[in-house]
């Protein structure tokens, strides 16, 4: 099985990987590890708008779903359970589900989101609440499809999660989405 992570930033996407490498045996491949692999190679600074460039520009030479084709084919490839994380734009998305992968959307309260971000303290995430907005509002709705489309992405998503709770109430989401996805007999 093949699930895919979409959300938005902060709501718990990298919990819900966390969850399901910890405690059901998934492999876990990471989109935001490809860009900064890239971003590196480049020698560019690692902030959320060299992300945005360096990803956008990735879409657009190699193809929408670049970065889930990838990921996709590694999973395959070394067989398992698989979580992709971060599925953010609607080529990527769309690549995944005709491959038979099941996505998941993770979202929760913008301010609980921006304070967890601050306690995560990735390279992307030393910014005020006013910029992480402005980048939010950015990355939700582009329609441009070589482009983050948060928004879209979630609205195709196979499975929902509100994550304002604990950490208990969010593994017992993830748990009720995953029966969603089991096929009698497996």
């Amino acid at each position: 099985m093949i699930i895919g992570i979409t959300g938005t930033n902060g709501s718990g996407k990298g919990e819900v990987a966390n969850y399901l490498v910890d405690k059901k045996g998934f492999n876990h491949y990471s989109t935001r590890a490809l860009i900064i692999q890239e971003i590196q190679k480049r020698g560019l600074p690692v902030n959320r708008d060299t992300m945005n460039t360096v990803s956008t520009d990735m879409r657009k030479t190699l193809g929408g779903e670049v970065f889930h084709k990838i990921l996709y084919e590694r999973a395959v490839r070394d067989g398992g359970d698989a979580v992709i994380e971060s599925v953010r734009e609607v080529p990527g998305a769309d690549f995944l589900k005709k491959h038979g992968a099941f996505l998941i959307a993770v979202d929760a309260n913008q301010r609980e989101r921006y304070d967890r971000s601050k306690k995560r303290g990735s390279s992307t995430d030393y910014i005020e609440f006013d910029t992480f907005k402005m980048q939010e509002e950015r990355e939700m709705q582009d329609p441009d499809p070589l482009k983050q489309n948060v928004r879209k992405v979630m609205e195709m998503a196979d499975a929902f999660i509100e994550n304002n709770g604990t950490m208990g109430e969010l593994h017992r989401k993830v748990d009720e989405a995953l029966e969603k996805f089991i096929k009698p007999g497996e």
